[in-house]
């Protein structure tokens, strides 16, 4: 019959056999800082504090090994280069030439007709959803139309993928 009992990620646990605490330090489930208690005992403690598991937890130390440190990276003698801010420069440089099958003239006009939907149409989930959510206030469609424009005037060049617009 198990009479322990411990307190885990999800409250507490038990009861259990005095085996399956030992499987479980073992297992690692159980630590020092675990706290633990049995019919007999006035309060909770920690496991480390319970002599007859106090003597488990030594037995069973880890015998694997720590891996070893990283291999330090070479610092490259010369001048270092200079930083890049295109947000695209994380991109294959083939990326960013590559022909969007989207269009800007079609994402334009779905943005003036209907809010949000242009940008969806180009790959920016999140900036339609929040426009078509706006809307149902007023403020959406005051976004959506200005955005509309500004797709159509050319101010976005890429769409929600780094390829280049098409007309």
């Amino acid at each position: 019959m198990g009479d322990w009992y411990y307190i885990g990620h999800y409250g507490q646990l038990g009861p259990l056999t005095r085996e399956q605490i030992n499987d479980l330090i073992a297992a690692e489930v159980i630590a020092r800082e675990t706290y633990v208690w049995r019919v007999g005992m006035s309060e909770w403690v920690f496991a480390g504090q319970v002599p007859e598991l106090a003597a488990y937890f030594q037995m069973s130390a880890p015998s694997v090994m720590p891996p070893p440190p990283p291999p330090t990276p070479s610092i490259p003698s010369g001048p270092s280069p200079a930083p890049v801010y295109n947000i695209y420069a994380t991109y294959p440089r083939t990326l960013a030439t590559i022909k969007s099958d989207k269009s800007r003239l079609v994402a334009g006009i779905l943005q003036l007709i209907i809010p949000g939907v242009g940008r969806m149409y180009l790959g920016y989930g999140a900036y339609g959803v929040l426009q078509l959510v706006f809307s149902l206030c007023g403020a959406g469609w005051i976004w959506s139309v200005v955005d509309g424009v500004y797709i159509l005037a050319g101010g976005v060049k890429y769409d929600g993928y780094g390829r280049r617009l098409g007309e």
